[in-house]
């Protein structure tokens, strides 16, 4: 079985009047001003999955500022997922700065999501303590229903590329360590944080409840990194993440094959990790 975890779905109304949100949505414009940044509607992604052979995509939209459009697209993860149960799971996404966030999660939960994400910090200063703090409610309530939350993370270092937030690894520690208990996915490898798991003290047990996904490795990473973050983070805790539409998944695919890995690192990467935390 082959599960994308990290893929973005778009209602009709905002794909084709993108430009009507760029000026109250700073982040959404960041990302998506140019017409060459694909959105995608369910159809879409089901065509994809099937032509790649992906079993099941989690499927989430934008952390809007505006709790009427995102309450809008979370209706339209919520009909996704409920339209197509045993091929589309839905994510809820909140900007935890919006008024409402916590009562939205709330909503979306009830409704049937299987989790939260993927969260984003793009404004300046990336996850700071007070972003930390909002996230306590969601944490919570995700907590309780032993949900997965899935975090944008990005390296702190090298070149840069839209959506490439200020957060730093210290601050994806502090995130980590502040919500112990919480099942916890670390979109793009974490920033790599899990080579600190190389440290005799502290951090292997604070990362112990967190995943990484490969959502865009093959425009960050050598192929190396699919062996490496094996051996330092745990192969059973790697999960596949396209960012579709941004890269299909054959591209991950054939990275995997070029890394030389073991069919069952593959395996555990491609569907077997994930089954796991989305009780599938």
């Amino acid at each position: 079985m082959i599960i994308d975890v990290h893929t973005h779905l778009f209602p009709g109304v905002i794909r084709n009047n993108r430009d009507n949100y760029f000026l109250d949505e700073p982040a959404f414009a960041l990302l998506y001003h140019s017409p060459k940044a694909r959105m995608i509607g369910a159809e879409d992604m089901l065509r994809s999955m099937d032509e790649h052979g992906v079993d099941i995509s989690v499927v989430f939209g934008f952390p809007w500022f505006n709790p009427k459009t995102c309450r809008h697209h979370n209706d339209y993860i919520i009909e996704s997922a409920r339209q197509w149960p045993d091929r589309l799971r839905g994510f809820c996404c909140v900007n935890p700065y919006a008024e409402g966030a916590e009562k939205e999660v709330e909503r979306c939960l009830a409704a049937g999501l299987s989790g939260v994400g993927e969260l984003a910090f793009y404004q300046a200063g990336g996850i700071t303590d007070d972003a930390i703090a909002r996230l306590a409610p969601i944490m919570e309530q995700c907590r309780q229903k032993n949900l997965p939350v899935l975090i944008h993370t990005n390296e702190p270092v090298g070149h840069q590329y839209p959506g490439k937030s200020d957060n730093t690894l210290v601050q994806i520690y502090a995130l980590v360590k502040a919500y112990p208990e919480n099942i916890i996915i670390l979109g793009h490898w974490g920033g790599g944080i899990f080579f600190y798991n190389l440290l005799k003290k502290e951090v292997s047990d604070v990362l112990a409840n967190v995943y990484f996904d490969t959502a865009a490795s093959p425009f960050l990473y050598d192929t190396r990194i699919y062996g490496q973050a094996a051996e330092l983070a745990g192969a059973d805790r790697i999960l596949f993440g396209t960012d579709y539409p941004l890269i299909p998944p054959d591209r991950y695919f054939r990275e995997m094959e070029a890394a030389g890995i073991s069919a069952r690192l593959r395996d555990q990467i491609l569907g077997e990790n994930a089954a796991r935390i989305l009780s599938v």
